[in-house]
């Protein structure tokens, strides 16, 4: 039996167990000090041997420290996973097989386990160096290609006729934030959902988990868009004043809203997929479609079905919130040039048609956060389906 933290494991004999600070050890141990790989745990001769992995700061049984790899018997004793004087940190206490103790720990909250989940989450990207690299260099490639777009008068008016190329760059910054999001998201329960389904039936709640991604995700996506924003904008000739506030921030607030929602949409691939290589046709999928939907490429307003069916892409309520600040329907030429009053009303300059299309983007990504929820307990052992 193995004693952490409060936490207990009943230990199979028949099996190893890794300790360390990587999600997918089998004892997770959430502290800096202890390595990402620290040690292995194995029964041998009738007692349990602890084996360090190498770690940084080495393993002590017993007061003493384990040679780097090294073996030691360990049996009924204590075990200090980083060294002597961390013991009140990471102490733990391991003992050979025998029956549940009949005293359990005391469940943490939902808010101890999402601020420990989120914790653990942030370490964990934090000490990815190519992951945070290619997390500022996504976004911005996708700014930089919007730059290329030539127009003279940027998302403003030509005061000499249309500007149709402010529909086309207000195109290229949403499929930007839509890639960033969803791609963000795609293969993280998928990639853990062996750990999930084990740590979900000692007590792990699953709103906890899913808070923590989307809190930690959240914010990167939210920096991503930032980003491509401040590129895209930094170039172009932007209206005097916004709808509510000033155009360069209505404006980013306006693309940058679309990140989290197709950062909930990658979550749906992801608990919808039974491996990491069936997400990537899914993914490509929903960013191909949604240029198609905006309303810049083609008229999708007063056309039946392909309106209702643009109402459920979060790309056309994107295009359309940064519409209504840049008033896209009198900066883009009419599509029926005949009936120049016909317009697409959801790119209406009104702070009413704002706040509408904005409140339906978010409520595209929440409804995707419920189901997820749902989707997930496809993977909880069946008491646990709550």
């Amino acid at each position: 039996m193995l004693e952490l933290n409060g936490r207990t494991w009943t230990l199979d004999p028949s099996r190893p167990y890794t300790l360390g600070r990587d999600p997918q050890s089998d004892v997770v141990v959430d502290d800096a000090r202890v390595s990402w790989r620290h040690a292995t745990l194995r029964w041998g001769g009738g007692n349990w041997l602890v084996e360090d992995r190498g770690s940084t700061n080495g393993t002590y049984a017993n007061g003493q420290s384990l040679p780097k790899p090294g073996t030691a018997v360990i049996g009924p004793a204590d075990l200090d996973a980083a060294a002597p004087q961390q013991a009140h940190s990471q102490h733990a206490r391991y003992a050979a097989p025998s029956p549940p103790a009949s005293r359990h720990p005391k469940p943490q909250s939902r808010g101890s386990q999402l601020w420990t989940l989120t914790r653990r989450y942030t370490s964990v990207i934090a000490s990815d160096k190519g992951f945070l690299a290619l997390t500022v260099i996504l976004p911005v490639i996708p700014g930089m290609v919007s730059t290329v777009i030539p127009t003279d008068h940027g998302l403003t008016r030509n005061p000499g006729g249309f500007n149709q190329h402010a529909g086309t760059i207000l195109l290229v910054l949403a499929v930007g934030v839509c890639l960033s999001g969803a791609a963000n998201s795609a293969r993280e329960l998928v990639k853990e959902r062996v750990i999930y389904e084990r740590e979900r039936a000692t007590g792990l709640s699953r709103s906890a988990y899913l808070m923590s991604k989307v809190v930690v995700l959240g914010v990167i996506t939210v920096c991503q868009g930032v980003i491509i924003c401040a590129i895209a904008f930094s170039v172009r000739e932007l209206p005097e004043e916004g709808l509510i506030m000033p155009a360069a921030v209505e404006l980013c607030v306006g693309i940058t809203a679309f990140g989290p929602t197709s950062m909930m949409v990658g979550l749906v691939i992801s608990s919808l997929v039974k491996t990491s290589e069936m997400t990537m046709p899914l993914l490509v999928g929903f960013a191909i479609v949604q240029p198609v939907f905006t309303g810049v490429l083609f008229q999708v307003f007063d056309a039946p079905g392909i309106e209702q069916v643009a109402w459920l892409m979060p790309s056309r309520w994107t295009v359309a919130d940064t519409g209504a600040t840049v008033d896209l329907s009198r900066t883009m030429a009419p599509w029926d040039r005949e009936n120049p009053t016909g317009l697409d009303p959801l790119w209406e300059h009104s702070t009413g048609v704002w706040v509408m299309d904005m409140l339906i983007l978010l409520a595209i990504g929440v409804a995707c956060g419920f189901a997820v929820t749902r989707l997930m307990r496809r993977h909880e052992p069946e008491v646990m389906r709550k």
